[in-house]
């Protein structure tokens, strides 16, 4: 048996929920930006009338004036919107406890063991579109599908206020004329790749060879051949359940360059610091280390390294770095920016295998002691324990500004 997936996309909602305490708004082209300074600032959202102008969300209000020069510009009002995104969740949670939000605006439902009370899919869909509207004043789009990436989809097919069912019988239909870059993670960049070698619809996307995709995407476009096939089994998860991250990482641009041993160490204990601190109240272990470096001419370059035993404490994971820093990079160079990250991250007792040379009360006793300094920094702020090291600083008082 099919699962039942919807996908629910609340139709322009910073627009609409500023337009919920301003109805003046609905009447005339508007946009919400994140500058009063109309050179530097962005449109975040736009209502349905200022869209037949051209005026396109992430385009600067300098470009979307000149479209539209009458179009009105609202700040933001985050709060609101995230009041609003958890009454939408709200809603949908009457439905089924599998409620997955994608965005402050987008959530996954799985219906699937809720037909039996509310009806079909498209039923459930039509309800909650209903509800939404009478008891927030918002519209929501819906695709009604068998996986999430069609779901995704059926409510990008048609808006606002809109259902599309996309069937295991219709999908095809319906989605094969599209436009390749209608296809999610298509991106401009990936159209046109895709333009040149002839794939110029979702259609063609999908009756080429999986390995061409690969080719012009990369490890990514195997993933966008199989959504289009519909082969698309990822799960929606319960509401409040989070997947694991694969990764933890934090960069620094700094305000002047950096450069000799001691800035740079400075710097990447700085950092491996704060991430191992967030690897740990992750609650995993890390098993590679990987740095990023970027210099005044705005050249990166990325190096990694595979520990022999995986962990999370920050005196093992920044020798680690230490030990790469300055074997891939001459000190005396400058520095722009540095990145750490922590990656192949497991839970503790899965996946690992200690070498006979490793010492496994040694790596014990150091995850405690770092879990007792996190348990510190919690009651008294970070700057209570830390490194010897961070108590040079890394630039005097107003230094770089």
């Amino acid at each position: 048996m099919d699962r039942v997936i919807l996908h629910c996309d609340a139709n322009n909602f910073f627009a609409s929920v500023e337009s919920l305490f301003r109805p003046e708004l609905k009447t005339i082209p508007m946009a919400v930006s994140n500058f009063d300074d109309r050179k530097h600032g962005v449109i975040l959202a736009k209502n349905d009338l200022a869209k037949p102008f051209g005026v396109k969300t992430g385009e600067s209000v300098l470009a979307a004036l000149k479209k539209c020069p009458e179009l009105t510009l609202v700040k933001p009002h985050r709060g609101s919107y995230g009041e609003y995104s958890r009454r939408l969740n709200a809603i949908y949670l009457r439905y089924t406890d599998l409620v997955e939000a994608a965005s402050i605006d987008e959530s996954y439902l799985d219906v699937t063991g809720s037909t039996t009370l509310f009806g079909s899919g498209k039923e459930i869909a039509d309800e909650l579109r209903r509800v939404v509207r009478d008891e927030l004043g918002l519209t929501i789009s819906v695709g009604v599908s068998f996986n999430k990436t069609f779901a995704k989809l059926g409510s990008d097919y048609k808006k606002p206020d809109a259902t599309t069912v996309l069937s295991r019988e219709t999908y095809k239909d319906l989605l094969y004329p599209l436009p390749a870059g209608a296809m999610l993670g298509v991106g401009d960049a990936a159209e046109g790749a895709l333009a040149k070698r002839g794939l110029m619809t979702i259609g063609d996307i999908a009756a080429a060879p999986r390995e061409t995709l690969i080719a012009c995407m990369g490890k990514f476009g195997g993933a966008v051949w199989d959504g289009v096939q519909g082969l698309d089994n990822d799960r929606v998860r319960c509401v409040g359940e989070h997947e694991a991250p694969k990764s933890i990482g934090n960069g620094e641009t700094f305000p002047r360059d950096i450069r000799g041993r001691q800035e740079i160490e400075i710097a990447l204990m700085a950092l491996t610091d704060q991430v191992a601190q967030k690897l740990r109240a992750q609650k995993m272990l890390a098993k590679t280390v990987a740095l990023q470096i970027k210099n005044p001419s705005l050249k990166v370059i990325s190096r990694q390294v595979t520990l022999s035993t995986p962990t999370s404490a920050t005196g093992e994971l920044y020798h680690a770095a230490h030990e790469l820093i300055f074997r891939e990079w001459n000190p005396n160079a400058p520095i722009r920016m540095l990145t750490v990250t922590l990656a192949n991250l497991i839970e503790p007792g899965g996946e690992m295998q200690l070498s006979m040379f490793d010492e496994p009360e040694s790596n014990e006793k150091s995850e405690k002691l770092y879990r007792a300094v996190d348990d510190i920094r919690r009651r008294f702020g970070n700057s209570a324990l830390k490194p010897a090291l961070l108590f040079t600083p890394l630039f005097e008082e107003g230094e770089g500004e």
